[in-house]
Order: structure tokens, then sequence, then C-alpha cells
């Protein structure tokens, strides 16, 4: 933030600034440049402006501004702080939307499945099941279906 602005002095003996001089019971208007360094974050400030000054070779100091000024980011369309909030949005409403996902997903699972119903043990005919003939299983039942007869 740059500024310009001037202070107004009432002097009755002559006032030396910057290499100005000021006849009594005369005002003079002297504009002065201040900056801010580039690495200050921006925010709110305290400022106090001073000026010295001798009268008869008398030393004296008055406060000319004494206030609260704001001191700005450049106007440019994207700044890091912007960048970062906009990524944080964008990254919360991606997990939202993950999370929203899951969330239908677990639903639809959950009606689409068909209940499970326990069919429990079946009486097979073990003559039927090609992989035990030839076994002592398959010669013990022809040997007690040949006894029932």
């Amino acid at each position: 933030m740059c500024g310009a602005s001037s202070a107004r002095w009432a002097a009755s003996p002559v006032q030396v600034f910057n290499n100005a001089s000021v006849p009594p019971s005369a005002q003079a208007t002297f504009p002065y440049v201040f900056a801010v360094s580039k690495y200050l974050q921006a925010g709110t400030f305290d400022l106090v402006g001073i000026i010295l000054y001798e009268i008869d070779q008398q030393p004296y100091q008055s406060t000319f501004y004494n206030g609260t000024v704001e001191v700005i980011e450049p106007s440019g369309f994207l700044s890091i702080e912007t960048v970062f909030l906009v990524m944080l949005g964008l990254a919360l409403l991606v997990a939202l939307a993950l999370w929203i996902q899951g969330q239908v997903q677990n639903l639809s699972k959950k009606s689409k499945r068909a209940p499970k119903v326990e069919v429990g043990t079946r009486l097979t005919d073990a003559s039927m099941d090609e992989w035990l003939q030839g076994t002592a299983y398959t010669q013990s039942l022809s040997n007690k279906s040949k006894k029932k007869k």
C-alpha cells in the first residue's frame, strides 16, 4: 500500500522541512509518501506520524497522525489464500460425493439381496455320485441293499 498525504503546520518562527522554511504566522503543506514492505501480511495496523522541528533551536515534536490503516493485498485475480480455499472446498465436495456414493451403494446392496433360505441336509442316493464309485462307501451300501432283499 502506498499513500501520499500532507502535514499542515502553523508556525510562529521559521521551520525547516525538506530544505524549506516557513515564516512565522504562515502555514505550509509538505507531502510525504510511505510504503509498506512487500513481505508484510495484509491486515489492520496502527500508524503514528510524528514531525520533529525546531523553534529558536529548541527541538519539538508533534503527532500529526494517529490512527488505524488497513494494508491490503495487491488487487489481482488469484491470491494464495484464494487458491487454497478453492482447493479445500473442492476436496471437501469430492469427499462428500464419495461418501454419498458409498452410502447409496450400501443401501442398494442391502435391498437387492435375496434372503438366504437354509436347505438343510438332503438324502441323496449315493449311487448317483460318480465320484464315490469304487470306494468303500459304495461297497458298504451295496452290501446293505443285498441284505435287505
